[in-house]
């Protein structure tokens, strides 16, 4: 199983092979489409001319990495506070993790504390730590067990809800509906 985004083959191909890639998609993967939020991850590569480095992300200059996420085209909506928040989230993989963002689920046995240690990262509430649990469990075999049920509703395998259920133009159409019925609905209950 993979990713596959309808984003350039080399940013799948990067997400695909790149642990931290990966966990900085789901990062950014807020208030922009998730085309772009899993794309970028590839953009900073080109723009830093290596891949990835949790040690480097998390020592690198804040002034010098908010100008890399603000480079047009910027990385993010909001390139100060999330090349923030990445930095912030590559402290945490450097402190708990070596550096490396797989050692977040190496030898994990138990889903719910699977869950329990990604909602730990920065920017990573209930819901978002969940869709990343469906997404390593769905498309890179990630699979402790229970990790369906910690993942809720995101774990079903019949879901088109998140990125995670992403695998082709019919999915996104699908993924795409659900948020916006999910967003229609919360529209509603607050109007009330």
């Amino acid at each position: 199983m993979a990713l596959t985004l309808p984003i350039d083959p080399a940013a799948n191909e990067l997400l695909n092979r790149d642990a931290l890639a990966r966990l900085l998609g789901m990062v950014l993967d807020q208030q922009v489409p998730m085309e772009k939020a899993f794309s970028s991850p590839y953009v900073l590569t080109q723009r830093l001319g290596h891949d990835l480095d949790a040690r480097e992300l998390a020592e690198y200059d804040p002034e010098k990495l908010v100008a890399l996420f603000a480079q047009p085209p910027a990385l993010h909506r909001f390139p100060k506070a999330m090349a923030a928040r990445v930095q912030e989230v590559c402290r945490v993989l450097v402190d708990r993790y070596d550096g490396d963002a797989a050692g977040l689920w190496a030898g994990m046995t138990d889903g719910a504390e699977l869950l329990r240690r990604i909602a730990e990262l920065p920017g990573f509430g209930a819901q978002k730590a969940q869709i990343f649990l469906a997404l390593l469990g769905k498309r890179f075999d990630v699979r402790p067990e229970g990790w369906r049920e910690a993942a809720g509703g995101y774990g079903d395998a019949e879901a088109y809800r998140s990125v995670a259920d992403v695998t082709d133009a019919e999915s996104l159409r699908r993924v795409r509906e659900y948020k916006q019925q999910m967003k229609a609905a919360a529209k509603a209950k607050t109007a009330r």
